[in-house]
């Protein structure tokens, strides 16, 4: 598994992150340990979880299953409810008595609100840092726009700037190009993505001509849309991955570590036989044609009107010189 710089903290992660919101739902504690043992073994360090999945049993099966292995994780989980300071100081020590540790690496905003105070929230996650419980901080679902409002108020204040930025990322979901990505491998903003696969979409985890079973995770009005308006584009990612003798689960998710502004993909897993599996997704490597074969192979790169060539600087990744 490789190793990826975790933008400007000097520290290095492994590239893929994984993902354990099943963890406690349809993953039980000994499927779950199995998990973060092979993990470890294998290379994969950095964790992603949060307070809010399974209701804390999440992070719960996390603590019990790394005791004495703690140190050797990248550990990375989010403030549950508001966003004020008692609810941003309080989660931290909910969450650290789950996990059983004395601190996290990486906490993360989980989602910003309206009405939301940008300052108070960046002066509370500096407190966080500051008294140790957190050795860095982060957001999650942020526009690029907001993490920049958030860090130039921590600049001004001498604060714990935001150092990640965790979103919505794979070949439906592409928003993101827009501004986003290029501010983050401008101002060194690590970005994790999650939902890689679309909830299995992507895997062929359902057919093209019929609806997701009901009961399972593909099974809302949204996938079941998506289905439907990009059948034919998944055919088309099937029939290339055969014909390269790969699974399409590998082309998506090398199509996603191809980008230079994405750091990590998360990949969530409820077995220990599809972290094997997913883990073999980060031995293929796309070709540059083929990367840009696989992107026009679903026409969801965002739409906007334009004369001229302002629409492509917002999402161009090549503007500035390389450090």
């Amino acid at each position: 598994m490789r190793k990826v710089k975790l933008a400007k903290t000097g520290e290095e992660v492994s590239e893929m992150c994984l993902g354990t919101m099943m963890f406690g739902r349809s993953c039980d504690e000994a499927e779950s340990a199995g998990i973060l043992s092979c993990a470890l073994d294998g290379g994969v360090n950095f964790l992603d979880t949060a307070a809010m999945y399974a209701e804390g049993k999440t992070e719960e099966i996390i603590g019990r299953s790394i005791l004495g292995r703690r140190k050797e994780y990248f550990i990375t989980t989010k403030v549950h409810r508001g966003l004020d300071e008692i609810s941003i100081t309080g989660s931290i020590e909910e969450s650290l008595k789950r996990l059983r540790t004395d601190y996290v690496d990486l906490y993360l905003i989980h989602w910003p609100k309206e009405g939301m105070n940008p300052g108070e929230i960046m002066r509370s996650l500096d407190k966080v840092v500051k008294s140790g419980k957190a050795r860095f901080v982060g957001c999650s679902n942020y526009p690029a726009w907001l993490v920049a409002y958030s860090n130039s108020s921590a600049k001004g204040n001498g604060w714990a700037e935001l150092v990640c930025n965790q979103i919505p990322y794979n070949l439906i979901e592409r928003g993101v190009e827009v501004e986003v990505l290029p501010q983050a491998l401008a101002e060194e903003i690590a970005i994790t993505t999650y939902r890689p696969l679309v909830r299995g979409l992507l895997a062929g985890k359902y057919g093209t001509g019929e609806p997701p079973a009901k009961g399972s995770r593909g099974n809302t009005e949204i996938m079941v849309e998506w289905l439907k308006k990009y059948g034919e584009s998944l055919r088309r990612l099937f029939s290339f991955s055969r014909s390269r003798d790969v699974t399409p689960a590998q082309v998506a998710i090398s199509w996603l570590r191809k980008s230079p502004a994405v750091t990590s993909p998360i990949v969530g897993v409820s077995s220990l036989d599809q972290f094997k599996k997913s883990v073999k997704a980060f031995d293929f490597d796309l070709a540059d044609e083929e990367y840009v074969e696989v992107s026009r192979m679903f026409d969801s790169e965002v739409k906007e009107e334009a004369a001229g060539e302002y629409k492509n600087l917002r999402r161009n990744l090549f503007l500035l010189e390389e450090r």
